[in-house]
């Protein structure tokens, strides 16, 4: 016979443990330094003041443990969905700060956490990436979460290269 076990349906220890080291030499990346002033702009009445930057990083770092406390099917929450729109919003703010010109994130998703995220500079579509399985929006590592945004980056800014004056638009 069947029994629920409602401790069954809880997340793991491990799974909620931090993962994201403060001496990680990834958390100097330029963007994770931009990263981590995205997150801290949300944060109008300084509730994270006292937080250090690699607990505010920690829920971008989606370890194995982490993604099986995860269901394989389900609806991306409002925390979720924060973090997707805040990565997004460095990977604008960092092709400001590089191109000089203003990037305008735009991210579209639909309750099931299907969608996709923009980057627009001027009239020019710089960066432009489908998003799926938002309830599973992380990065196995610093590494990758900063490479990944630096490459978003670097992309955009050879499109602004490649067309100027609808970037200046």
């Amino acid at each position: 016979m069947w029994t629920w076990r409602p401790e069954a349906d809880q997340p793991s220890a491990e799974s909620q443990a931090r993962v994201l080291d403060p001496a990680e030499p990834a958390m100097e990346a330029p963007f994770m330094r931009e990263l981590i002033r995205q997150v801290r702009a949300v944060d109008t009445f300084g509730a994270w003041d006292h937080y250090e930057d690699a607990t505010l990083l920690d829920p971008f770092i989606l370890t194995p443990e982490r993604k099986r406390a995860i269901p394989v099917v389900a609806d991306p929450d409002g925390e979720t969905v924060n973090r997707v729109r805040t990565f997004y919003n460095a990977v604008a703010a960092r092709l400001e700060t590089r191109t000089g010109l203003m990037g305008t994130p735009v991210v579209n998703l639909s309750h099931e956490g299907f969608g996709r995220a923009f980057v627009l500079v001027g009239k020019l579509v710089a960066v432009d990436k489908p998003l799926r399985d938002i309830h599973r929006f992380g990065f196995p590592s610093a590494e990758r979460l900063a490479g990944r945004g630096e490459r978003l980056v670097d992309a955009g800014i050879k499109l602004v290269e490649r067309f100027p004056e609808a970037a200046r638009a």
